[in-house]
């Protein structure tokens, strides 16, 4: 019998998208607080060639739902990455939460062994539900969750891990 990966996916997600709203949420309170521009922390950085803060949240929620979109074989939602403020970040995120929660885990029976597709930079990549989800999507994941966290912590914002795992 092939694994439900309905745990391993929406339950990592949701815990993780749910610490990443509440770093922004610190983010907002810090930029007040020291009467910050919040545009600083949506276009910050870590290096030149890296993506924006913006950017690394869009891309952190768009692994979350297509990872449980296509495990529990539906269609991957689509979100205009327009967001440039941190409220709008925050909706993104509750609209991805909203979205993955919604999912049953009936839907995710034989995820593990159904076939993922995806094409990359032209390139077409095939896996396993299980090694699709363990070794593309959550590593994509938290390198966009951890580099959104380096960027507002290396900013001054008060963040630490409790913040980073969130509840569990």
């Amino acid at each position: 019998m092939s694994a439900n990966l309905y745990h391993a996916s929406v339950g990592v997600f949701s815990q993780y998208l749910t610490s990443l709203a509440t770093i922004l949420s610190k983010a907002a309170a810090n930029a007040e607080a020291r009467k910050i521009d919040p545009s600083v922390f949506v276009n910050a950085r870590m290096a030149p060639d890296m993506f924006a803060l913006a950017r690394q949240v869009q891309i952190a929620t768009d692994h979350a739902k297509g990872a449980c979109a296509r495990l529990a074989g539906v269609d991957v939602p689509s979100y205009a990455d327009t967001e440039a403020t941190l409220p709008e970040l925050q909706q993104r995120i509750a609209k991805t939460l909203e979205f993955i929660k919604a999912l049953k885990p009936a839907q995710f029976d034989g995820s593990a062994d159904k076939e993922i597709t995806l094409t990359l930079g032209g390139q077409k990549f095939s896996w396993k539900g299980s090694v699709y989800l363990q070794n593309f999507a959550l590593p994509n994941f938290f390198f966009h969750a951890t580099t959104t966290y380096n960027i507002l912590r290396h900013n001054g914002v008060d963040v630490g891990k409790r913040d980073f795992l969130g509840s569990m």
